[in-house]
């Protein structure tokens, strides 16, 4: 068996690599409360891409052993490939969102669709090196490899939360005639006494105080609080139909400090878990803001030639 696995150590070792690109992908593929990728068929999709991604990563590595460097051209054509898979990511849930009481909002959808393409790339690095360490040493290593790779891929699998960046606090909701507020920040006119009730009996408040100014430029930015909204939403219920908007959930600053007041209207009116839903809400990649690291700021003075 020993002298059968030397002879046709390639082979074992793009076995290898593609059971490890298939693990990997895997380990990073979840139906979650947003119910995306859809089960069975969104599975079953990404499943499929992960296979294939596996197998053109584990077969690169013994073609350039042979010689034979046209397999750069298939990992380009694979490039292409996940590039259009994003794009179809993109437009099968921006489709989607249209029909959402609370939409993900643009940002939100371009995080998922970059996180699906991220994710085969991760699959082809995975594949890619188990196959190698097993071909130009021997499976031990690979697998050795294969592990190291999962534990990588397990690491950049989320991302941070809006707990990173901010604190989160229930705050207290009032309304002065038509005027609503949470704590003290403005959120809109509520001019029927009918909605005013309902506000009155159901709505939530919370205040959201950034950490630094990179926190409080990332939430000041349009696609983040709707990502927010949308997590408490889909978590908590919304109280809501289409065609009233008094009663649509609201994210706003405070000008003066840069605190986000956030007002919802949930099925479920339960503070506590609403709190935690913000806290861990994912900061989405295109939100992300750091005045702090430029030159400006850090006191860098740059001559002028």
């Amino acid at each position: 068996m020993i002298a059968y696995i030397k002879e046709n150590h390639h082979l074992f070792g793009v076995l290898l690599g593609i059971t490890f690109g298939i693990i990997a992908r895997l380990l990073m593929l979840k139906t979650d409360y947003r119910q995306y990728p859809t089960y069975p068929h969104g599975r079953i999709i990404h499943i499929s891409l992960g296979v294939i991604a596996a197998a053109l990563g584990a077969v690169a590595v013994p073609a350039l052993f042979n010689k034979d460097y046209t397999a750069i051209t298939f990992l380009t054509l694979a490039a292409q490939q996940f590039r259009d898979v994003r794009k179809m990511e993109r437009d099968t849930l921006t489709k989607i969102d249209s029909l959402e009481l609370v939409g993900r909002g643009a940002t939100y959808i371009e995080g998922i669709a970059m996180v699906f393409e991220g994710r085969n790339y991760l699959v082809i690095m995975s594949a890619l090196l188990t196959t190698l360490f097993a071909i130009l040493l021997n499976l031990w290593y690979g697998i050795a490899a294969g592990v190291l790779t999962l534990l990588i891929v397990r690491m950049l699998k989320s991302g941070k939360s809006i707990a990173h960046i901010a604190d989160v606090t229930i705050a207290e909701m009032r309304i002065d005639g038509p005027d609503l507020f949470v704590d003290d920040v403005y959120m809109m006119n509520v001019g029927l006494k009918s909605n005013q009730a309902i506000v009155a009996e159901r709505g939530l408040g919370f205040i959201l105080t950034p950490y630094n100014p990179n926190g409080k430029v990332t939430l000041s930015n349009l696609g983040q609080r709707q990502a927010i909204l949308y997590d408490l939403a889909t978590i908590l219920g919304v109280y809501r139909d289409d065609g009233e908007p008094a009663l649509i959930p609201l994210a706003k600053l405070d000008m003066k400090d840069g605190r986000l007041a956030i007002f919802i209207l949930p099925q479920e009116k339960d503070a506590k878990k609403g709190r935690e839903v913000i806290l861990r809400a994912p900061i989405l990649e295109s939100a992300v803001r750091m005045p702090t690291e430029a030159p400006v700021n850090k006191g860098e003075n740059k001559s002028h030639g």
